[in-house]
């Protein structure tokens, strides 16, 4: 039988409707794995219907269904379940009660346990469990402390070590930390001390359920008119480019809403380590690098993926993260014929970029001045983002340069501080300002 960590209880702080939560949780488990045999995989994603509203618990969101290798044929009816629980303990929960502990059994079963509520928060992007009286969450670009708590640390590692597993991923004494994108495109990090030193450390990057088009992102104040010209004109005439910024700028969110506006007939190859890219576009073929498994084997690099790509004649190649030496392969692929191709970069400033790629180049065994000749002729624009005051705005765009053999970043146009507060100040930008200038003039941005 396998061995099933049950939640801990702390008889001074557990209501009665946890106590009946935890208990029905417990019972259903030691059924589910006394040899009960695997279901067949359901053709669709099963349907929950909304609970009835809660001040204390409300689940909106639909569970993902649960991974073959865990789904098993239980003969219990989770509501009979919770009925026969409430009356053992005489916990007289009254309906509204046994309704909530319910949905609260299905989040511990299959969601995001006590944390699958903070999802309803409208533009709630992560959640951060420091501990298991220590949790975070950032929402519209803010960070929140929420009043949620852990009974105790067992119950958050039992969390930390069921999201990874059911994602695929191993978290154990052996495996101390884990990286996973489970089915509901959450990506979810944890680790186990010794790595953290007070306890089971947790984050989840939550997908947006809505993806913003550049008419929004132009609405919330990431750029203004200008820019929002200069983006459409780099779509439309195949630059490639890389977009640049810190961790939560919203690197992801700006490239999916310029591979957005692509032609139809452009074939989109997205690589990445995480699947976060989801242009609105009608031919987009997803790749993601898988880890080795617990033997070693199996590993798929970006290295490979991208090499494999470049046979399945891609019109646009996006790297969604630049992070080692799968920069080389993209270097290669923007100068060989694939125009429109991009990716991000974490860069705190547009000239930190050139910084950012020599050592990556390094990793891949490239020469600084081997590095700088392609990225000259590989990337044509750099768009970096930055975030202040809890506003994400496009602060730059350049081009590369090379000045005494070094690689640099010119820009064309940034946010500058003037007199009358800040100013979008333009350099010598050729084309993008005839583009501006168009624009301004009335004109479609078309050619």
């Amino acid at each position: 039988m396998a061995n099933i960590p049950t939640i801990a209880s702390d008889a001074s702080t557990e209501s009665s409707l946890d106590l009946v939560v935890r208990k029905a949780r417990d019972r259903f488990l030691l059924q589910e794995f006394e040899g009960l045999e695997a279901e067949p995989e359901p053709k669709h994603t099963p349907q929950h219907s909304a609970p009835a509203e809660s001040p204390r618990f409300t689940l909106k969101a639909q569970f993902s269904p649960v991974p073959e290798a865990q789904r098993f044929t239980a003969p219990t009816d989770l509501p009979q379940l919770i009925q026969d629980i409430d009356e053992e303990e005489n916990s007289q929960l009254d309906t509204s009660e046994q309704q909530e502990a319910l949905q609260y059994l299905k989040a511990q079963m299959y969601g995001l346990g006590i944390l699958e509520g903070l999802l309803d928060i409208p533009g709630v992007t992560d959640i951060f469990v420091n501990g298991p009286q220590d949790i975070w969450y950032e929402a519209n670009g803010a960070l929140h402390r929420s009043d949620l708590a852990f009974i105790a640390e067992p119950d958050l590692r039992a969390l930390a070590t069921r999201l990874i597993h059911s994602a695929g991923g191993r978290l154990d004494e052996a495996y101390l930390s884990a990286d996973v994108l489970n089915d509901r495109g959450q990506r979810i990090h944890a680790m186990l001390p010794p790595l953290s030193r007070h306890g089971t450390v947790l984050s989840i990057r939550i997908q947006p359920a809505h993806r913003a088009s550049l008419e929004e992102l132009q609405e919330s104040g990431m750029f203004d008119d200008d820019i929002a010209a200069v983006l459409r004109y780099l779509v439309r005439t195949k630059a490639n480019f890389l977009v640049s910024g810190g961790t939560g700028t919203g690197k992801t969110t700006l490239l999916n809403a310029m591979l957005s506006h692509c032609e139809e007939t452009d074939r989109i190859i997205t690589i990445e380590d995480s699947a976060e890219l989801a242009p609105v576009h009608p031919h987009v073929i997803s790749l993601q690098s898988k880890a080795a498994n617990a033997e070693g084997r199996g590993e798929v690099s970006l290295t490979e993926l991208i090499r494999q790509a470049l046979r399945m004649r891609p019109e646009r190649l996006i790297l969604g993260e630049c992070r080692g030496a799968e920069l080389a392969d993209m270097l290669t692929a923007m100068n060989t014929g694939h125009a429109g191709s991009g990716g991000t970069l974490h860069a705190n400033s547009a000239a930190a970029v050139p910084a950012r790629l020599l050592a990556m180049g390094a990793m891949a065994g490239m020469t600084p001045e081997a590095l700088t000749l392609q990225a000259l002729t590989a990337v044509e624009y750099v768009i970096h983002i930055s975030r202040a005051d809890h506003r994400r705005f496009i602060s730059e765009i350049g081009v590369f340069k090379q000045h005494q053999k070094t690689l640099s970043v010119e820009p064309l146009c940034r946010w500058e501080r003037g007199r009358r507060g800040q100013v979008l100040h333009w350099t010598d930008a050729g084309e993008l300002l005839k583009e501006v200038a168009h624009q301004r003039a009335g004109g479609s941005g078309e050619d």
